[in-house]
């Protein structure tokens, strides 16, 4: 795991030791917590406009801080559990990711990816 990564996974764990909780840090307990705290993300922007949801007054973007660093901590101890590193995962994702969606066939588009293959294959 690299070193900002490295570093929080190993307080998580400290963390969870000092206070017995790694007894219910399974990998699916924890990827259900994460679920939990990005839905309480999403809370933050309920009811809110588009541009509302980029105006933050200041008790807004501090509950968006929380709760961004609630689904981050949680994705770091889960990473942790089974010994993936976070930013080799997601450079290898961006490499599908150029794969699925060339510049060239998507740009401007917010459809998914097999939404344009089956134009382009017909």
């Amino acid at each position: 795991m690299s070193n900002p990564f490295k570093h929080l996974n190993e307080a998580m764990e400290q963390f969870a030791k000092e206070r017995d909780w790694d007894q219910f840090h399974s990998p699916k307990n924890l990827a259900m917590a994460l679920t939990v705290e990005a839905a309480e993300l999403q809370e933050c922007f309920q009811w809110t406009t588009e541009a509302q949801s980029s105006e933050l007054d200041e008790e807004s973007l501090s509950a968006v801080r929380d709760e961004i660093a609630d689904v981050q901590l949680y994705l770091i101890r889960l990473a942790g559990k089974l010994n993936i590193d976070i930013e080799q995962a997601c450079q290898d994702k961006m490499v599908k990711n150029a794969k699925k969606y060339p510049a060239q066939e998507v740009k401007g588009s917010s459809r998914k990816y097999t939404h344009y293959r089956n134009e382009t294959n017909k």
